[in-house]
């Protein structure tokens, strides 16, 4: 059993950047493709980026392009969302999945996901 912990989730004005970590409790992330995911009030849950066990794969939703960048330390077991250029529908709970990754790809749909954090709460107002 993987359990993932999100963090770095705040209110922030228009514009302005946060980073969002996940880190595993107890366990590693060596053997998983992890995914950011994030759902609004009354909105469907949607894939936001991912990034294969090894980095060397990443994915990103069609919003967030050249605004996020997902990275990942294995070293330090934690892999980051740093969200630039904030802007209010960027509001959301945001939830990091692992998706055990055999083939050192991402796949950024939430059913491929084997195991899901309980998410931090992204607020972009002014």
């Amino acid at each position: 059993q993987l359990r993932l912990v999100e963090s770095g989730g705040e209110m922030v004005q228009p514009g302005g950047s946060l980073r969002l970590s996940c880190a595993p409790s107890g366990s590693t992330l060596d053997y998983y493709a992890i995914g950011w995911f994030r759902q609004a009030p009354g909105k469907e849950r949607e894939g936001v980026s991912c990034i294969s066990k090894m980095g060397g794969s990443t994915n990103y939703a069609d919003s967030v392009k050249g605004r996020f960048t997902i990275s990942r330390d294995n070293a330090k077991n934690t892999v980051y969302l740093q969200m630039n250029s904030l802007k209010p529908e960027d509001t959301a709970v945001y939830y990091c999945a692992a998706d055990y990754d055999p083939w050192n790809i991402c796949r950024l749909s939430p059913n491929a996901m084997d195991y899901w954090g309980k998410g931090t709460l992204v607020t972009v107002s002014s």
